[in-house]
C-alpha cells in the first residue's frame, strides 16, 4: 500500500507517480497480475528516500528548536 499519490506531496516522485498512474490506466486488468509491480518497486523505493530527505530536514530543524529553547530557559534562569 502507498501515501495517497498527490503530486504537490511527493515532488522528489513525480514522474515515477505519472508513469505509475499511467500504467493502471493502460492496462487495467494487468494491474491486478504484475503488469506495474516493477513500477510500484520504484514508487516505493523513491518514497523512502523522500521521507529519508524529509526525516533529516526534520531533524535538523528540531535541534534547531532545541537550541533555541534552551537558550531562552538558560536566560529565563539567569533573571530570577
Amino acid at each position: 500500500m502507498h501515501p495517497p499519490l498527490t503530486p504537490h506531496r511527493h515532488p522528489m516522485c513525480l514522474e515515477i507517480i505519472e508513469e505509475f498512474q499511467r500504467c493502471h490506466i493502460d492496462h487495467p486488468i494487468g494491474k491486478f497480475f504484475g503488469e506495474c509491480t516493477e513500477l510500484k518497486v520504484k514508487l516505493d523505493r523513491c518514497f523512502r528516500q523522500e521521507k529519508a530527505v524529509k526525516r533529516k530536514v526534520n531533524f535538523e530543524q528540531s535541534k534547531k528548536l532545541q537550541e533555541r529553547l534552551k537558550a531562552i530557559r538558560k536566560e529565563e534562569t539567569a533573571e530570577t
